[in-house]
């Protein structure tokens, strides 16, 4: 039996809000051979750039179909219940809400070849070794809509557990950022530490 691995991991956008909030620090289980159910929150290599690290939720596993009308999410013909799932503006986008469809922004260069090759029936089809990612905060999300796919070689692990929270700190960007951080935790953090979030676990959600 391969020993357990863990690594820290900090929530640097608010792409999974209400789920995982920025400034939410957290042990990563490394996945090793293991692959992600649907349903469950992942860490990977941006496909886009490798030496960022991200975390979504997998909604999608190879052989599934994906799609999105007015902001509902369909897998395999079936609507979803997603209380996970957080909109935070009012209006319907042409493509990020009636997903796939024609790009109304940039997209990367493997998303285009993801609706270019990979959509049936107006659904995309998710590839072998491939998963689709996409962020609770369904409205502010940078995930498998706009880049594509995730590779199987790209995966980490899993979020176990959140071990510390602290509020998100405006500070100025130049050689005094990272002083700044450490005054403004020095000065709020009784206030600013989240004490409810400390050792919360992060769990995934079963999509059948």
């Amino acid at each position: 039996m391969s020993a357990l691995i863990f690594r820290p991991f900090v929530i640097p956008t608010g792409a999974m809000e209400d789920t995982l909030l920025i400034g939410d620090q957290m042990w990563v289980r490394v996945v090793g051979a293991s692959a992600p159910s649907r349903g469950d929150v992942i860490v990977f290599r941006y496909p886009m750039d490798i030496r960022q690290t991200f975390v979504k939720r997998c909604m999608g596993v190879p052989g599934d179909h994906i799609k999105l009308v007015n902001k509902q999410l369909y897998v395999n013909g079936k609507k979803l219940d997603e209380p996970y799932a957080c909109h935070k503006t009012e209006y319907t986008d042409s493509y990020r809400d009636n997903f796939p469809s024609e790009p109304n922004v940039h997209v990367s260069e493997p998303a285009r070849d993801m609706l270019a090759n990979h959509v049936l029936n107006g659904e995309v089809v998710v590839p072998p070794d491939s998963y689709f990612a996409i962020g609770d905060n369904r409205d502010a999300s940078l995930d498998s809509r706009y880049w594509g796919f995730v590779p199987r070689a790209n995966l980490i692990g899993t979020p176990w557990r959140i071990y510390w929270s602290y509020g998100p700190t405006a500070a100025p960007a130049g050689p005094s950022a990272g002083i700044d951080q450490v005054v403004d935790r020095y000065q709020n953090f009784f206030a600013k530490t989240r004490w409810r979030r400390i050792l919360m676990p992060v769990r995934g959600y079963a999509v059948n």
